[in-house]
């Protein structure tokens, strides 16, 4: 990336901004959101997803112990803890092997099928979330095979966080949804992390340096707009995530039919 020119430099800065408020006031999409864009720029994945990754390991700690402290401190508060430790238990169980298949890439399957079944999928969620009839499996088995296909995309790349919050959405009360899905997005980063450094991919240390402020004012920003959604009453916040749900889904068919 040192090869490019000031104003492409310009907008991978404000795209990693962009990035910052989006995973930060809705607790994903970061990578999602961002990457379509950084490609247009500079089209090398991996250039990027070693600095949304640690941007992400950064941002996720840092979020949930603030969740936690301020929890700790409002004494007026039912809610013991920021983080559904049991849900995000129970669901590690399921996602732990596909994650690991995925990192390890024993199973390999077309990537552009793969986009398309996860997008379809988390489409049927957020068209339900928008009209307030969110979709809800009568079979606990149907959450089970989503969330393992969530773990085993996120185990080939970062684009597998619509599938999973789309599950987690119905099992985690929306006060803890955000610091619960921080918490998953740290493990399952740090499993990925392992897989870029075994594979000698350039970390990109430098213009992670440059570029964390520019997420951090991004995250300054999201942090404002996540209050505001707590704030607001259950269904427009699930309306809005459906909305960014599709805005993803949609995105993601494009640029599936455009490869």
């Amino acid at each position: 990336m040192a090869d490019l020119l000031w104003y492409q430099y310009a907008l991978i800065g404000l795209i990693f901004a962009w990035s910052g408020f989006v995973r930060t006031s809705l607790g994903f999409g970061g990578a999602v959101l961002a990457l379509p864009f950084l490609l247009l720029v500079h089209n090398d994945p991996l250039v990027f997803l070693p600095i949304i990754a640690i941007h992400l390991l950064i941002f996720s700690s840092w979020i949930a112990w603030q969740g936690n402290r301020q929890i700790k401190a409002d004494t007026t508060t039912a809610t013991q803890s920021n983080i559904d430790w049991r849900y995000l238990k129970k669901a590690l169980k399921i996602m732990i092997v596909p994650k690991l298949i995925g990192v390890v890439g024993l199973l390999t399957l077309p990537p552009m099928i793969m986009t398309n079944i996860i997008f379809a999928i988390v489409l049927v969620y957020a068209v339900g979330y928008v009209l307030n009839k969110p979709f809800k499996s009568q079979h606990r088995y149907v959450d089970v095979v989503l969330l393992g296909l969530g773990g085993y995309v996120s185990g080939t790349s970062l684009i597998g966080a619509p599938l999973i919050v789309a599950v987690f959405a119905a099992h985690v009360a929306k006060e803890q949804l955000r610091d619960t899905m921080f918490v998953l997005w740290f493990i399952l980063v740090v499993i990925k992390m392992v897989s870029f450094i075994v594979a000698g991919v350039d970390l990109q240390l430098v213009h992670q340096l440059w570029l964390l402020p520019c997420a951090f004012a991004g995250h300054l920003l999201g942090e404002r707009a996540h209050r505001y959604l707590q704030k607001a009453d259950t269904v427009l916040f699930f309306r809005v995530l459906g909305v960014v749900l599709i805005l993803v889904s949609v995105m993601g068919l494009a640029f599936s039919a455009l490869a």
